[in-house]
């Protein structure tokens, strides 16, 4: 099994919650993770391509499991920071 998915990384939960916000009334995924994410994939919208079981750490993994194609999670925390994931594909 592998996962696609797109992320915004940021490390105010305040912050992560108010984006969350906005993407339910309508913004823009892809600009949102250009702007506001701390990770490097914020110069492809997030977009962390591809990726297998263990790749990921776990919270952020079971979030991706458990979504459907195409929707965006709750707020996710890691060590890392918050998360706001969108996924964008799976294959077996």
């Amino acid at each position: 099994m592998e996962w696609r998915a797109s992320h915004i990384l940021v490390k105010e939960k305040g912050l992560a919650d108010q984006l969350r916000d906005r993407l339910k009334s309508g913004a823009n995924f892809r600009d949102l993770a250009e702007e506001y994410s701390t990770c490097p994939s914020k110069s492809k919208g997030g977009d962390l391509g591809w990726f297998g079981p263990g790749k990921m750490v776990k919270a952020f993994e079971d979030a991706v499991k458990k979504m459907s194609h195409g929707s965006i999670s709750n707020v996710v925390s890691t060590q890392f920071g918050y998360h706001i994931i969108k996924k964008t594909g799976q294959k077996d």
